[in-house]
């Protein structure tokens, strides 16, 4: 790619090259399987889980609108990465384009935004349905299932527009190998001649922003509804009202820790190998993608029952 005089774009690579775990290359093979096997899980059970949701009159309510949501976007994120993951992996297909670089770039940052305020959205889901009960249905409606989704995608979209084009903006002398499996923001931007201090804090800003701010709504939403719950006198109404909860918050557990941990071992970086934040990058695209389905399929009877007549039907 040619340097353009107006400074618009400034780069002289066309591509980059994905070095995945530079100091383990042995994890490449053993780590292989186990990821293709859990790529194709979320991929199976997350599409069994949209088409039951579709097809089962019975699930057409919000809760499982907004549980289609997060299986979608779970899809993509997976189909962003992992595909490209296992391509380095078995085929040694490392080049990635620039263009191609800052689309997955922009996939993995907006999607996993969009996934945080989905989380953010159902814990809410499930403080109406606990602490108001009888105002559940008048308040969650299907109307507000679309005004969710379009608030979902517009705070996301724009928000993290500027991430890619910051990067792309960079000038990157013809440094082109990432250390990294995926373009991440920061393992791309490293690349360049130039001071990519905004990059770190838009990054920084943008992340705590919009990540932090959710899970900040998440923890207000679950501390209510636990006091709520605990003030529950009528028999057996603590364990059906956690049970409902359950398996939103085991999801969001899974989703926070994985970020969590990955976010710590940055922080701690010179006493962990550089191949561990890589791994925990790849991982926190594929493991709630795989989980999320699982979990509400055991713990959500409705949904068990909606798969049961499906496959009654297809037998």
């Amino acid at each position: 790619m040619t340097s353009h005089q107006n400074g618009t774009i400034s780069s002289e690579v066309s591509d980059f090259l994905l070095n995945c775990f530079v100091r383990s290359h042995t994890w490449q093979l053993s780590f292989s399987l186990p990821l293709s096997l859990l790529f194709f899980l979320a991929m199976g059970a997350n599409g069994v889980l949209l088409i039951t949701i579709w097809l089962e009159a019975s699930l057409h309510e919000p809760m499982y609108y907004l549980l289609s949501i997060l299986s979608l976007l779970d899809i993509v994120l997976c189909l962003t990465v992992i595909p490209k993951v296992l391509a380095i992996f078995w085929f040694e297909l490392k080049s990635i384009s620039f263009y191609a670089c800052f689309l997955q770039m922009y996939i993995m940052n907006c999607f996993l935004a969009m996934e945080s305020c989905t989380f953010m959205v159902m814990a809410y889901d499930r403080y109406v349905a606990i602490c108001h009960p009888l105002r559940y249905p008048s308040i969650i409606t299907d109307q507000f299932v679309v005004k969710a989704a379009v608030f979902i995608l517009a705070r996301n979209v724009i928000s993290t527009v500027p991430i890619p084009i910051l990067s792309s903006r960079l000038h990157y002398c013809g440094r082109k190998v990432i250390e990294n499996c995926i373009c991440a923001n920061m393992s791309v931007s490293r690349l360049s001649c130039n001071d990519v201090t905004i990059n770190r804090l838009y990054q920084f800003a943008g992340g705590w922003t919009l990540l932090g701010s959710d899970l900040i709504l998440i923890f207000l939403s679950y501390t209510l509804i636990l006091r709520a719950v605990l003030s529950l006198k009528a028999e057996g109404a603590v364990a059906k009202a956690l049970s409902t909860c359950g398996s939103h918050f085991i999801l969001i557990l899974f989703f926070s820790t994985i970020l969590l941990v990955f976010v710590l071992t940055h922080v701690v970086k010179k006493k962990v190998s550089p191949d561990v934040p890589v791994l925990l990058n790849v991982l926190h695209h594929v493991i709630p993608a795989a989980l999320n389905p699982i979990v509400y399929g055991v713990r959500t009877q409705e949904i068990k029952q909606g798969i049961q007549r499906l496959l009654k039907k297809g037998w």
